[in-house]
């Protein structure tokens, strides 16, 4: 009998050195049978975040399903998302009803490897979510990343509800332009309804949260270099440690540029504010949380205290209170 890990590695040998790959989609017809029994000895409770692994979820918890490769390093990546309430990983976009893991190495189920995030919308969105999946990444690569070829490591998200759906094509037009301004690719990542991809059938027990099981484990995910624009501030926007002063003393001059910015169909909206005093000058990039706009509240007479960099904090006049959190530079 050959164990999990064991079993894994192999599959990923396999899937790396060529054998057994699946370059094409197989046809319902060519799927194998599988079986009508679900998968057995998957631990119930989610073993970082200490939530249900497949639920029941608290009310208001909704699912995103996605595949972007080898789902041990992709199911980490979102666990460590705040508002994210548990993951799973496990297998979903295809034909054999419940297959297992080896069966899934083969290309032969016509499923992904994928990730069920179950997350709160309250605390963070669907954007947010799809921000880090494209920058972690290669979606330009159909059924390959890096050396995982075939089908079941094929880029994709199923949605399951109109506002992911509105997210997941906003934010593929929204990476396929940093994409083409460094002459990439397109973007091969499958986009369709859970409804027509489902069901997702847990994998087993052993890759659930496996790079905490295994903390040096396999794992080809990581930043990819570029920055999916849902708002948020671009990473050669941000100013380095070295660069930033100590806050600015005492009182101190405010200007506010919302020239050109128009409110934004996402949770984001930014501005520039320069503090001036004597001492130092500074600007820093603010992020209003709102719920669809800026807050009508801001105002050059208002205050706020707006990060800037490494810990340090200017007062600057723009009120947040009424939005929903202020985001920091990151």
């Amino acid at each position: 009998m050959v164990g999990g890990n064991e079993m894994a590695a192999r599959c990923v040998v396999q899937s790396m050195f060529g054998f057994g790959r699946q370059a094409t989609m197989v046809t319902p017809d060519e799927a194998l049978p599988g079986r009508t029994t679900p998968m057995t000895g998957v631990a119930k409770r989610h073993q970082v975040l200490d939530a249900p692994l497949n639920g029941p979820f608290p009310t208001g918890t909704e699912l995103l399903y996605i595949g972007m490769g080898c789902f041990w390093g992709a199911e980490r990546i979102f666990w460590k998302v705040p508002g994210v309430v548990s993951t799973a990983v496990g297998y979903t976009g295809g034909y054999t009803p419940n297959p297992t893991y080896q069966e899934t190495c083969g290309g032969r189920t016509g499923h992904t490897e994928a990730v069920q995030i179950a997350y709160d919308p309250a605390r963070v969105s669907a954007q947010e979510l799809l921000k880090a999946f494209w920058e972690n990444h290669d979606p330009t690569t159909a059924n390959r990343q890096g050396n995982d070829v075939g089908t079941q490591y094929r880029s994709a998200i199923y949605w399951t509800t109109p506002q992911q759906q509105q997210a997941a094509k906003a934010t593929r037009d929204a990476f396929q332009s940093e994409l083409d301004s460094h002459g990439h690719g397109a973007i091969s990542t499958e986009l369709r309804p859970f409804a027509t991809a489902g069901p997702f059938y847990l994998a087993e027990d052993y890759h659930q949260q496996y790079l905490h099981k295994n903390p040096g484990g396999y794992c080809n995910h990581g930043p990819n270099g570029l920055t999916c624009q849902i708002g948020l501030l671009r990473q050669d926007e941000t100013p380095a440690q070295t660069s930033v002063e100590p806050p600015a003393q005492g009182p101190c001059s405010f200007s506010l540029d919302t020239a050109g910015v128009r409110p934004l169909p996402v949770r984001h909206s930014r501005l520039s504010c320069s503090c001036r005093s004597s001492a130092s000058a500074q600007t820093a990039t603010l992020w209003a949380m709102a719920a669809q706009s800026w807050p009508e509240d801001i105002t050059p007479s208002s205050r706020c205290a707006a990060r800037l960099g490494c810990g340090a904090y200017s007062r600057c006049g723009i009120d947040w209170r009424r939005a929903r959190r202020l985001s920091s530079i990151r």
